[in-house]
């Protein structure tokens, strides 16, 4: 029989506005909305389901402010991961959460924490790569770069890593998640049309292709008040490892999107195109190389 895994992904609008609402407020309401939407899944039998990125609040990156620190949470043991953990358990569901982690004071990352099936905790994933440009996307304020490499997680279901938003532009790291045994990688996304959305449907296929495993792609949607820096398209999809998007949300709803990947289908596509026997890493060196010379000539 077929290796049939039911994977869920998860897109949401934050429509409370920090000048309305507390942040313990829109917290709350996020939380809650997800936590009906998490039932949902459970009722049609999701294996694994991945929320979006910075899943309880609004994209707060759109401003550069210190009092959106006040939403850290430590690794596991925050209470949004608390009530995240005992879903899992409850449920007998994998859940991917994006979170906003502090480490110690001063200290912030970009991570996604990932629960089995029984509730255990099995690691985090902390974004790498941190975007600071126009029109609001200043996160280098808020994340230091991810230090805990690309780690895959050996779920009930399936093997899981995980890569965050920005981390999609950046193929290094994608191949890193096929080389530690990945068969479905998530990206957790917060992205606005007229930035990206041409490559929404591109780069991630392309990754899907370029390492032969199945790729799980969240935004989140509709415009968020006081910014207004573009709307957020939705558009959620999964991927095949040929590269063909086999199920995709709406572009302007709250949505649970399930589908069920054929996990067979990864060893079919390694049997045609040999890619991981045809790497020459042996070749590569060059990549870093450069970069260690320029980082040389700026100390000069």
């Amino acid at each position: 029989m077929a290796r049939m895994v039911r994977c869920g992904l998860i897109q949401t609008q934050c429509e409370w506005s920090p000048e309305k609402f507390s942040l313990g407020e829109i917290k709350e309401k996020m939380i809650a909305k997800h936590e009906r939407l998490i039932a949902s899944a459970a009722k049609v039998k999701v294996q694994i389901l991945c929320l979006q990125e910075l899943f309880y609040g609004p994209y707060f990156c759109a401003e550069q402010e210190t009092k959106w620190y006040d939403l850290t949470e430590p690794v596991p043991n925050g209470p949004t991961l608390v009530r995240m953990q005992k879903l899992a358990k409850k449920y007998g569901m994998v859940l991917v959460v994006p979170i906003y982690e502090v480490e110690m004071t001063g200290v912030y990352f970009n991570t996604a924490a990932v629960f089995d099936a029984d509730g255990k905790y099995l690691g985090k994933y902390r974004k790498h790569h941190i975007p600071h440009c126009h029109p609001g996307f200043w996160e280098k304020f808020y994340f230091t770069p991810g230090n805990a490499g690309y780690p895959v997680f050996e779920t009930r279901f399936g093997r899981v890593g995980v890569y965050i938003c920005y981390d999609r532009h950046f193929p290094e790291g994608a191949r890193i998640l096929g080389l530690n045994g990945a068969e479905i990688v998530f990206n957790p996304s917060a992205t606005v049309a007229g930035l990206s959305e041409y490559l929404w449907e591109l780069e991630q296929p392309a990754h899907a292709v370029a390492n032969g495993y199945f790729v799980g792609a969240i935004n989140r949607v509709g415009v968020e008040h006081p910014w207004q820096i573009g709307e957020f398209y939705g558009k959620s999809y999964f991927c095949s490892p040929r590269g063909k998007i086999v199920a995709q949300a709406s572009r302007d709803k709250d949505e649970l999107l399930v589908s069920d990947l054929n996990f067979d289908e990864i060893e079919e596509v390694r049997r045609v195109w040999q890619f991981y026997r045809d790497r020459r890493p042996e070749t590569y060196d060059e990549i870093t190389r450069t970069q260690a010379a320029r980082s040389a000539r700026a100390g000069d």
